[in-house]
């Protein structure tokens, strides 16, 4: 597989005019090193290291430290000390890292598919990861390498070898994904879906579509295809109303079944095309997931039985919809993170499950801004119907939700997940089915010791 996309040299390339010969030039750099780095904790010899800084970090620190360990240059800011002639000084090295991976996009002959949405992100990459990796070598996001940080790294860690690579895009703020397009320039795209989360950095719900719908802008416009859930409303009007190549998929209009989930067998099973496929994923939410994988599958060629084989055989990580059978307790951890579109979908998967003791552990949902009390409102108002026996609720948010709402008499309130951990320690829970989730910086997962 060659590197090389076309034989067009740096002038085509959307960067800054007057720095087009230096990208030039650190392309070549570049394609004789062991690739970049941005942490010298983690650098290894013949990589080159780039000094990024932040609000808490300044990597230009570090330029003596990464020449010791190995890296062949370092791309470090024009005030960084040091005459070593391996230091390549720029004005902005996370614009410089930018281009340089724009610029290796440009070379790379393969398709590649770019993913965003508000829920699910990460699954997804995951699923679709598995399933092409059945016919295909797949390069694709590490982790949840998906900022603007981690989608460069991430199309510069793409190797000669890859036929194929799926960059997974998060976003916070309005303007984040037409950015990452612009690194990534995908092929193909896919939304998960569109939801209330980082409200306060998109203002509304409105403002999360348009942000997220910058994927399909960037297809439309470079004559890219574009996967659509046609079940959901949202991404479907967001698609039709671009000149956008749509490639449909969903559960209900392709003889796909969701069957029941019960304590003993929470993990979501479905039916399709009369095949049964059992995941190790908790909750029906998931389904979408799954459907998703497999039209990215089927339009590379990946049969139906193959991309549902390499599904089923898919271990979930990173408290994300894990379901944990502990000496005492089933526990459903899905603490990675959480908004209300999420928050309300676990929820609603949990009501469906049949146990005489179910448990919700939840932490608040930051980022929303001044619908935040609102939204918890919410999330308290829909713990009603999930047969709950007890719930836990941590953070400020819902505490303000319950002034409001009224105090439930299945519910406790906590000030932080230490505080609940501490008390789960000294009175342990057990027979229960245990939902845990809460957004990131709430820490949720410290209780899962207790439990």
């Amino acid at each position: 597989m060659s590197w090389m996309r076309r034989s067009a040299g740096l002038a085509d390339l959307e960067v800054l005019e007057d720095k087009a010969m230096e990208i030039n030039e650190l392309y070549t750099l570049f394609l004789a090193s062991e690739g970049v780095n941005t942490d010298t904790r983690t650098l290894r010899p013949g990589q080159i290291f780039v000094a990024l800084k932040g609000e808490n970090f300044d990597g230009n620190a570090y330029v003596a430290q990464a020449l010791e360990a190995g890296a062949s240059y370092v791309i470090a800011h024009e005030y960084a000390a040091g005459d070593d002639p391996r230091i390549l000084r720029f004005p902005d090295t996370l614009r410089t890292l930018k281009e340089l991976a724009a610029c290796h996009r440009k070379y790379l002959e393969i398709p590649v598919i770019g993913l965003t949405g508000t829920n699910g992100k990460t699954t997804t990459k995951e699923l679709i990861r598995a399933v092409l990796a059945t016919r295909f070598r797949v390069a694709a996001t590490r982790g949840n390498l998906n900022n603007d940080i981690g989608v460069p790294l991430t199309v510069l860690g793409i190797g000669p070898d890859a036929e194929i690579a799926v960059v997974e895009m998060g976003a916070n703020h309005p303007d984040d994904i037409s950015a990452l397009t612009w690194v990534s320039q995908p092929d193909y795209g896919l939304i998960t879906n569109v939801g209330k989360a980082h409200l306060l950095g998109f203002g509304s719900f409105e403002g999360v579509k348009k942000a997220k719908g910058q994927l399909y802008d960037w297809l439309s416009e470079h004559d890219g295809q574009a996967f659509v859930n046609v079940d959901d409303d949202h991404l479907y009007e967001m698609a039709v109303e671009r000149p956008l190549s749509i490639i449909p998929y969903g559960v209900e209009g392709e003889d796909a079944v969701i069957l029941p989930t019960s304590s003993e067998q929470p993990f979501l099973r479905m039916e399709i095309s009369g095949k049964l496929l059992e995941t190790k994923l908790v909750g029906a939410y998931n389904a979408a997931n799954v459907m998703a994988a497999l039209a990215v599958g089927r339009q590379f060629g990946v049969p139906l039985e193959e991309g549902m084989e390499a599904i089923a055989a898919y271990t979930p990580a990173n408290n994300r919809s894990q379901m944990t059978r502990t000496a005492r307790n089933v526990v459903i951890e899905d603490a990675y993170n959480a908004n209300p579109s999420s928050m309300a979908a676990a929820l609603d998967n949990f009501a469906l499950l049949q146990d005489p003791c179910k448990i919700a552990l939840l932490g608040d949902m930051r980022e929303l801004g001044e619908d935040s009390v609102k939204e918890h409102v919410r999330i308290l108002e829909k713990l009603d119907g999930c047969g709950l026996t007890h719930a836990c609720l941590v953070g400020e948010e819902f505490r303000k939700a319950v002034e409001q709402a009224g105090m439930r008499p299945y519910v406790k309130l906590f000030a932080t997940s230490d505080e609940l951990a501490e008390a789960l320690a000294a009175q342990p829970v057990s027979g229960a089915a245990i939902l845990v989730k809460g957004s990131r910086g709430i820490r949720m997962e410290k209780v899962i010791p207790t439990l």
